[in-house]
């Protein structure tokens, strides 16, 4: 038998609860990934969203560091991540991974599995999570956002914004380089995702809420999204 490819999904905060949980959307998500679990492996690392934001704005409030507001945003990932384990019931991982190498052994006996973030590190969101994970299993990556892509503009705020379906790493790193960090930021990559994937030539996919972009995307049909290669 063939050996299944892997594939890592970034599943944003903001999909999963944008204001309040997106059970429909979720519940779209799941049929999805179970009917592809023939032909691959899911990884699937979940974002910390509105909630991660609201407890970073307490914290910066408070006059907390960086350092506190990016632990309290892994904490919610894994809470997220938790939830997901608990709406797709079994084959999925009970324990939460918190390394590289937990994640490699979970899926040797659960398809998907679920994690947040896995350990602290300075200026990065689950974004950047998911493309060390892409490296470490050498397969593509699918960033699944709140936006159909990478555009030439704010879509939210230009209604004549245009979407870039193809863009180069180096390009696309010049792009996200210009925004400064910010813990809890939301951007379609954070910054060390996109060095990440521009320094080990990691094909990425960014697609928005159609979920029929993501079924499309894994049959290996056209989709509405951005491919940064």
């Amino acid at each position: 038998m063939a050996k299944k490819k892997t594939i890592i999904i970034s599943l944003g905060g903001s999909v999963i609860i944008p204001k309040d949980v997106d059970i429909n959307f979720l519940k779209k998500f799941k049929e999805i990934i179970k009917k592809h679990k023939k032909n691959y492996q899911f990884v699937i690392v979940t974002g910390g969203g509105i909630t991660a934001r609201k407890y970073m704005e307490g914290l910066e409030k408070e006059g907390k560091s960086d350092y506190f507001k990016g632990l309290i945003g892994i904490s919610i990932t894994r809470m997220n991540a938790r939830f997901m384990t608990y709406l797709f019931g079994k084959d999925v991982n009970k324990d939460m991974p918190r390394s590289m190498k937990e994640v490699k052994n979970l899926l040797k006996k659960n398809n998907p599995v679920f994690c947040g973030g896995l350990r602290y590190n300075k200026k990065e969101t689950s974004d950047a999570t998911s493309a060390k994970l892409a490296r470490y299993f050498n397969c593509d990556f699918i960033n699944l956002t709140n936006v159909d892509g990478l555009y030439d503009k704010d879509p939210k705020k230009n209604k004549n914004a245009k979407l870039i379906s193809e863009i180069s790493w180096k390009e696309f790193y010049k792009k996200v380089n210009k925004i400064k960090y910010k813990p809890g930021q939301h951007f379609v990559l954070d910054q060390k995702a996109s060095r990440t994937i521009k320094k080990y030539k990691i094909k990425t996919y960014i697609i928005g809420k159609k979920l029929e972009n993501l079924n499309e995307l894994l049959n290996n049909k056209d989709f509405r999204g951005t491919t940064i290669k």
